[in-house]
């Protein structure tokens, strides 16, 4: 029998690739989503995906979604904390294991142990290791769709955000952009493809620069 497990989940392809990961390995069943929602916004952190669509994506999957709600600007303390109160409510219903789609940012990787850890909690990697070019083509190739709602207008300019992911986004990455996006160069939001029982409706709206990022917003229709 699988054991149960949460997943951090933001609607996104890395999101989405580690929940298929999990069910194709076996040893765990996804009981829980798990994201973070920025209060004053209504939108899905480092995101910018709307409340509404992320929930309507859960739904369509079939899994009960948890909020995690912190504050604009939130400081790390006061993100540890909320983060905290939803572990201690995973391991209270019996959860022990909680996944993440971290691919190979280590430093990442151990502080989310480490976090875990003060709740009796241990984290699974189900996507963790494997090369994001090929992650990014298995998923366009499996007929998965995606906008991207976020970049970082560090690297990318903004005609990169609002964008279908696509070959043709992989091949116009510039030099050195990872094509998952993992050093947190782009974000998506996942709107049909295999997990998905019909594709969830949208439509284009505006684009905004926020300090260093660009958002998309896509309008549920």
């Amino acid at each position: 029998m699988s054991e149960p497990i949460a997943l951090c989940y933001s609607g996104g392809k890395d999101s989405v690739l580690a929940l298929n990961a999990l069910r194709v390995q076996g040893q765990y069943q996804v009981v829980d989503l798990i994201t973070t929602v920025t209060e004053a916004y209504d939108r899905v952190s480092m995101h910018g995906t709307r409340r509404s669509l992320i929930r309507t994506q859960c739904e369509a999957i079939g899994l009960p979604l948890g909020e995690v709600v912190v504050p604009a600007e939130s400081s790390l303390s006061v993100y540890e904390e909320r983060m905290g109160e939803a572990f201690a409510g995973l391991y209270n219903k019996g959860i022990r294991h909680v996944a993440f789609g971290d691919i190979f940012l280590h430093g990442l990787r151990t502080y989310r142990e480490e976090q875990l850890a003060v709740y009796g909690l241990e984290g699974v990697f189900p996507i963790w290791g494997r090369s994001t070019k090929t992650l990014a083509h298995k998923f366009i190739d499996e007929g998965y769709g995606a906008v991207t709602v976020c970049v970082n207008a560090q690297v990318l300019d903004a005609s990169f955000v609002g964008r279908t992911f696509d070959e043709a986004f992989l091949r116009d990455l510039p030099p050195g952009v990872d094509p998952c996006g993992e050093n947190g160069e782009f974000h998506t939001f996942v709107h049909s493809g295999p997990v998905l029982p019909e594709p969830i409706r949208f439509t284009h709206g505006r684009t905004i620069r926020r300090g260093d990022f660009f958002f998309h917003d896509l309008c549920p229709s």
